[in-house]
């Protein structure tokens, strides 16, 4: 399998930058899968679960969405948020998901709705991926 090179950038840091051999992620419509050689295009990313498969193992991050740049020889991903699961605090997660919980409850909002769910999907797929990998 050819490897092409993968960046994960967010605001904060370079959260990857390596030779992988595949990249899945979530976008609008279902999950994408990127190979080297891909067919250029640009794609929004869902909130969701980011896997990278390097030289033959797999490893998953949570990625809070944003998008995806792909090129024959290479991918760029720009996000807000992406955790490998042993950053994850599970602590601040429960308690993002319990205040997305509570704004929901007391919507004022279509708008206040609309960032309330976006919280909530944000705080499970944290919690999702930690957990998976911790127990």
């Amino acid at each position: 399998m050819q490897t092409f090179r993968l960046e994960v950038l967010t605001p904060e840091k370079r959260f990857f930058e390596g030779d992988v051999d595949m990249v899945i992620v979530r976008s609008v419509d279902g999950e994408l899968g990127v190979l080297h050689g891909h067919t250029p295009m640009v794609a929004p990313i869902g909130i969701g679960s980011l896997r990278i498969l390097a030289n033959g193992v797999w490893r998953e991050a949570f990625i809070s969405g944003g998008f995806m740049e792909v090129k024959p020889e290479s991918t760029l991903i720009l996000s807000d948020a992406v955790e490998w699961p042993e950053e994850i605090d599970i602590k601040r997660a429960e308690a993002a998901k319990e205040r997305a919980l509570e704004r929901l409850r007391q919507i004022k909002s279509r708008e206040e709705y609309i960032r309330s769910q976006a919280a909530l999907a944000r705080a499970l797929n944290r919690l999702k991926i930690a957990r998976k990998y911790r127990e």
